[in-house]
């Protein structure tokens, strides 16, 4: 992606990607064209092809890329927080209110498919996004090791690992059905897995 050197550069550039999110949300992928994106950023054409040279695929994939950082944000403050089991409650609740508030339609997604999961640049941004939240899921595992709440010998990595794969899960049945039970249950579970493995009982 084209540099923005400047910092109305980088202005600019970050408001035509949130103006693009914004309409895609709003229209979707297939019924948005780069005149829309226009016409809400209020961009020329040769704004939009300065940042963009690519076009709309790679306006997309910064859109993608925004949509990622939300992904995270949304979890805030709780997810950098998670020294205490009322932490991580705090957290489970706020995954749970960000994907019930999104409802079955997923931004990152729907983008991915136009750009084509496999593609470099959308495996970037993946791997990057589940690298992030699992490092911030670990910093929380060793924050409750550090404060004598989960035992020594656990397998922070791993550990960590299981429960995003399980929250995963967890969104992408609940994409389908629109029901968040199994979302619930996965992070409920993880979370009582902490807590058994430092020797006490599972919150009811």
């Amino acid at each position: 992606m084209t540099d923005a050197p400047t910092a109305k550069g980088r202005a600019t550039r970050a408001r035509i990607v949130e103006g693009a999110a914004e309409v895609l949300r709003e229209q979707g992928v297939a019924h948005t064209t780069l005149d829309d994106i226009r016409g809400r950023t209020g961009t020329s054409k040769s704004q939009l092809f300065h940042y963009f040279p690519a076009g709309k695929d790679e306006l997309l994939l910064a859109v993608a890329q925004f949509e990622a950082d939300r992904v995270l944000e949304d979890q805030q403050p709780h997810l950098g927080r998670l020294d205490s089991w009322e932490s991580w409650h705090r957290w489970r609740d706020a995954v749970v209110e960000r994907y019930e508030r999104q409802g079955d339609h997923c931004p990152l997604g729907t983008l991915f498919l136009q750009v084509g999961r496999s593609s470099p640049g959308a495996r970037a941004i993946v791997t990057e996004l589940m690298r992030q939240w699992q490092r911030h899921l670990a910093s929380g595992i060793r924050a409750l090791r550090t404060n004598g709440l989960v035992a020594s010998a656990l397998d922070v990595d791993r550990t960590a690992a299981a429960l995003l794969a399980g929250v995963q899960g967890g969104v992408t049945i609940m994409m389908s059905t629109g029901d968040s039970t199994h979302l619930k249950a996965a992070l409920d579970t993880g979370i009582e897995h902490l807590r058994t493995a430092a020797g006490e009982p599972a919150r009811t």
